[in-house]
């Protein structure tokens, strides 16, 4: 949890030097979800994201190197330098990617349960998204189906209070967003997290779920996002006292309480941070030193000639 605050804290910084393009969705304050979710699954499993997705990639074991470079447009990026920060993707960890279109890839993270049922394996997938895609036409038809066909799903929606700018009280009837799972025929949770041990278990009982062919889950957790939308945010829809207030509720600090309760010492607690510090240092000079992304690379991934890949040439005059 303290790697992927550093890391977004040093991102924000690379930002404001003009190191980073593009949009930058900061998960600073949300990390107890990426962190807990990712420990309640096994290899195998898929997880979906939005375009706030250098979390969760950090808490599947994406490397700290390759996520930096990736947000500073570098070839040894995670997307070789192709996606940017909205849209990280790492299939040998799992991570089918970050994704831009607010709930469009709600159906696509259906579509990759539906595999995984169809071939017979045990593998479950894991799609988060925001309150705001809650409202999406493809979050509608991605839970319809998966509550047809009992898809190995867990549909997590990090309710960190605003849809941009916008609060869920101007964008939803109802509070209780997981009122919405009784109309696809699946189970419902709900719960805040902050503690990073209670989003484990409670992840885990859904995975367990849908492992066992018992159905998809929608879960809606309680967050809050520190900082504005994006860096391009100056969050002036909330007050500092509404800031300040959430803040007590920091996952970092309550992990932080709950280790030193159980004997951990702060010493300890300071070498981990200080190893974080080392680590998150490196990656940043990595992705200052590593090469720019490479053109010829689109045409292996991003895009296709109707020639081939050994007739680029021909294709370009």
């Amino acid at each position: 949890m303290y790697l992927i605050r550093r890391f977004e804290e040093e991102a924000a910084r690379a930002y404001a030097q003009g190191k980073i393009g593009g949009f930058l969705h900061l998960y600073i304050g949300q990390e107890a979800i990426a962190v807990g979710a990712a420990a309640a699954l096994k290899d195998g499993d898929t997880v979906f994201q939005t375009y706030r997705d250098h979390g969760i990639s950090l808490a599947l074991g994406s490397t700290p190197e390759a996520c930096m470079a990736e947000l500073f447009g570098k070839d040894t990026g995670v997307s070789r330098g192709m996606g940017g920060s909205m849209h990280f993707f790492d299939k040998a960890n799992g991570f089918m990617g970050g994704w831009g279109i607010v709930g469009g890839h709600v159906a696509v993270a259906a579509g990759a349960a539906f595999k995984a049922k169809y071939a017979g394996d045990d593998s479950v997938t894991l799609c988060f998204f925001g309150e705001g895609a809650t409202n999406i036409g493809g979050f509608h038809e991605g839970l319809s189906l998966a509550g047809l066909w009992k898809l190995p799903i867990v549909f997590i929606c990090e309710n960190n209070q605003y849809a941009m700018g916008t609060p869920m009280s101007r964008t939803s009837a109802i509070q209780d967003l997981t009122l919405k799972a009784q109309g696809y025929g699946m189970h419902g949770d709900r719960f805040a997290g902050y503690d990073v041990a209670t989003v484990r278990e409670r992840v885990q009982q859904a995975v367990d779920r849908a492992r066992k062919g018992e159905g998809p889950t929608f879960i809606e957790i309680e967050t809050y996002r520190f900082r504005g939308h994006s860096m391009s945010d100056p969050a002036k829809y909330r007050s500092r006292a509404e800031l300040e207030e959430r803040k007590k509720k920091d996952p970092l600090a309550i992990t932080k309480s709950q280790l030193t309760d159980a004997g951990m010492s702060l010493e300890a607690i300071d070498e981990v941070e200080e190893a974080v510090e080392e680590v998150v240092s490196a990656a940043v000079k990595a992705a200052d030193a590593a090469e720019p992304a490479k053109e010829e690379v689109m045409f292996d991934s991003v895009m296709a000639t109707k020639l081939g890949p050994k007739n680029r040439e021909e294709a370009e005059v």
